[in-house]
């Protein structure tokens, strides 16, 4: 009886999930993409306060987040003056890992109104791309960084968009430093060309925020595992991006929709802090986000199908032994597939 049930949902699961796209979850049965695969953390200045708390060996990228350019184009990284610097974070990081590749992220998807129009202004015209492009080429050189990545969103995303990118990419090239983006789950936009999405090195894949404090009535999982498969297969099969550029962006914060007139993002850190089974499970009640079981499941499914992991952000985690960071550190090793090489990798 044990083994018809087994060969019953055994044959569900090769029914309902294409080859390229199905989820294992027995280490053996997987079929790795690759045996190296990268890992990106988002690390907002908001958090440089607990730089201390991050284990930067489990990270292959560091993103700093988030720099934008004032009215003349110089970028402008908000930092607090009595916390530490950036290039205290950027020490403390390499003192754990040296071979960890740092990037500033411009833009971000919660910009002003000010800042979303000098963004616009600045893509805009080709000598003001240019004049905006040399100021993020000192900004990187002046701070010994390894790229940057491009974060701009929805109605940020404008007129100039892909020649920025196209620009940005050569001058970046002749500095021998890199270029990425973060773009929506299952969104192309209108704006972005196919040689401006070739120009990047990887794209980030933000496969969360189906829902959210915009649609507060509906309730429910902002970044399941379905979401993170639809993701994957329209950036890999319908717009047509290899997998070794693409990365799948996982959360580390949910969305609690108890009260529908206030649905608040909370991190996933203070879910563990109330009970520690709460790092089981992918919701309390109407409180929706990602346990360690699914991260490990998004884990398995990226090391199927691409090239790595991305976190939004490294400091909404649970510093102890429930980590989602070290989940994911943990899965790809079970895999055997190498990140930093460090922390027992």
């Amino acid at each position: 009886m044990k083994k018809s049930i087994l060969l019953f949902f055994s044959l569900i699961v090769i029914i309902s999930c294409s080859s390229e796209d199905e989820v294992v979850t027995d280490n053996n049965n997987i079929n790795l993409f690759s045996t190296q695969a990268r890992v990106v953390g988002y690390f907002p200045t908001w958090r440089f306060a607990i730089k201390d708390k991050i284990e930067f060996c489990k990270i292959t990228h560091l993103n700093i987040a988030f720099a934008n350019p004032d009215t003349n184009g110089n970028l402008i990284l908000n930092i607090d003056s009595n916390g530490p610097s950036l290039e205290e974070v950027i020490s403390t990081a390499k003192s754990q890992n040296n071979n960890i590749k740092t990037y500033i992220s411009v833009a971000g998807g919660a910009l002003s109104v000010d800042t979303s129009n000098i963004w616009k202004n600045f893509l805009a015209t080709k000598d003001q791309r240019t004049l905006l492009i040399d100021k993020i080429i000192q900004f990187v050189l002046n701070n010994n960084l390894d790229g940057v990545d491009v974060d701009l969103e929805w109605s940020h995303v404008t007129v100039g968009y892909s020649e920025f990118v196209l620009e940005l990419r050569e001058e970046l090239s002749i500095n021998g430093k890199g270029i990425t983006a973060a773009l929506p789950s299952e969104t192309r936009y209108s704006l972005i060309t196919d040689q401006a999405l070739n120009a990047f090195d990887f794209i980030n894949i933000m496969a969360y925020d189906y829902k959210g404090p915009w649609n507060p009535t509906d309730a429910g999982q902002h970044s399941s595992l379905n979401h993170a498969q639809s993701g994957l297969n329209f950036w890999k099969n319908t717009v047509g991006i290899s997998g070794d550029k693409l990365t799948l962006g996982v959360p580390f914060y949910g969305y609690d929709f108890e009260n529908s007139s206030n649905v608040k993002a909370f991190t996933y850190g203070s879910m563990v802090s109330l009970n520690n089974s709460n790092s089981e499970i992918d919701n309390v009640g109407k409180k929706y986000y990602n346990g360690r079981p699914t991260i490990s499941k998004k884990v398995k499914l990226a090391a199927q199908n691409l090239s790595g992991i991305m976190i939004w952000e490294l400091g909404q985690d649970s510093f102890s032994e429930y980590s989602l960071l070290k989940t994911i550190h943990k899965t790809y090793n079970d895999l055997g597939v190498n990140t930093t090489g460090l922390c027992n990798n």
